[in-house]
């Protein structure tokens, strides 16, 4: 079937969505509008000029709004703000449609500044009121969406250490990416730090807060990088759109290396990402660690027909909110049961022993029970136990255990 792949960066300033094509970006105010007189909808520049006239009333700051389930009342009508963002991504979706012939989107991934288990459910639900369905909607992290875009790009550009600065009103982040190869299997590590050094593009405006700004940005620079081997350093975000007030900044980061600008970065990574969904085999068969993904993998040593082996229950670079897994054991002379947790740093491996307080006391290897483990965030891990009997010989009791498990 034929269709579109459409990557999504949404902050509550702005949204870009692009459909992997380098040559259209969208880029929208993340604000919505409802027409005083009749039910009718804007977004973005549109809604700012209805609202301008007069004959509109403007909400933004959707995606904070709708993370404290909020509502906004508009001509005596309270919505609730998980519609209005509804309705925002509604009218999103429409450019790459209206673009590209009215062909339906196929996969869909959304990329955020920052995951939490409440926005990856909130954005879910808004994707199945649009008709899509769960496979077809993917949320990630900017880190994540980062990461995709420079796999995408030639590997010269990602063979040393790959550097970016992100500038808005809304933060200065850094973000490092670095691949290591290993005799198995290659890792992809990106990691990020919102600097406390932050400030407000206003001051901009004047040549003392340029000289200022360039200051700041030069000692996070001198600070973050120091003596990495880079291969590129990447630039992103409104605070550069011009950058003559950067001049030392410029300087510190430029030698012997190679600078981008790239002002959709997040919406084209998503957009890679949705487009790799589609193939058969991935094209960047990788092992991920980022903000998304399991930094450790949890396993369980079981036998099984006569034989030790260890069952992998997650692994580290599987996508935690995605990741559930389930497996039935029967106790061997043990009263727990037991985690493996593996860290990249093999050496750090530790052992977690959930006790099975409250089970019945029965016969050894008359006890079956079920295990489920899903993750609440890339540090913490839920686990679900049950006690399910053994048969008729021994009814289930009912008991049930729940421990949250830091990794």
């Amino acid at each position: 079937m034929e269709g579109l792949v459409v990557g999504i960066d949404l902050c509550d300033a702005y949204t870009q969505v692009n459909c992997a094509d380098e040559r259209k970006t969208w880029t929208i105010p993340t604000v919505i509008c409802r027409s005083k007189s009749a039910d009718e909808w804007y977004v973005g520049k549109e809604a700012y000029a209805h609202n301008l006239q007069g004959d509109g009333v403007i909400v933004d700051k959707l995606v904070k709004l709708a993370k404290k389930d909020g509502t906004a009342t508009i001509c005596d009508v309270r919505y609730p703000a998980r519609e209005l963002l509804t309705r925002f991504l509604e009218h999103v979706l429409r450019l790459p449609a209206d673009e590209y012939g009215k062909k339906p989107i196929l996969q869909l991934v959304i990329a955020v500044p920052k995951l939490e288990a409440g926005l990856i459910r909130l954005l879910k639900e808004c994707a199945g009121q649009l008709g899509f369905e769960d496979q077809q909607v993917h949320i990630i992290s900017h880190p994540e969406s980062f990461t995709y875009y420079i796999l995408s790009q030639k590997k010269d550009i990602w063979n040393g250490v790959v550097g970016m600065f992100e500038l808005s009103d809304e933060r200065l982040r850094y973000y490092e990416m670095k691949v290591q190869r290993g005799m198995k299997k290659t890792i992809v590590l990106t990691e990020y730090e919102d600097m406390e050094e932050g400030f407000s593009l206003e001051i901009l405006s004047t040549s003392s807060g340029c000289r200022l700004a360039d200051m700041i940005l030069s000692s996070c620079a001198e600070r973050m990088m120091q003596k990495k081997s880079y291969s590129s350093v990447f630039l992103m975000g409104k605070g550069f759109e011009k950058r003559e007030w950067a001049e030392e900044f410029m300087k510190r980061i430029s030698s012997s290396r190679r600078i981008y600008l790239e002002d959709a970065l997040f919406a084209k990574g998503a957009a890679y990402k949705a487009l790799d969904h589609l193939q058969e085999k991935t094209q960047y068969p990788y092992t991920y660690i980022c903000e998304g993904r399991l930094k450790s993998t949890v396993s369980m040593n079981v036998i099984h027909k006569g034989q030790e082996t260890s069952v992998v229950l997650a692994a580290a670079g599987d996508q935690w909110y995605e990741r559930v897994a389930a497996l039935d054991v029967i106790p061997d002379n043990q009263k727990s049961v037991d985690f493996v947790v593996t860290p990249l740093d093999a050496k750090k491996r530790k052992l977690v022993s959930i006790p099975l307080e409250g089970f019945p006391e029965r016969p050894e290897r008359t006890t079956r029970v079920h295990i489920q483990v899903k993750f609440l965030d890339e540090r913490t891990m839920d686990v679900h136990v049950k006690d399910q009997g053994f048969g008729d010989l021994f009814p289930s009791s009912g008991v049930q255990l729940r421990q949250e498990v830091m990794l």
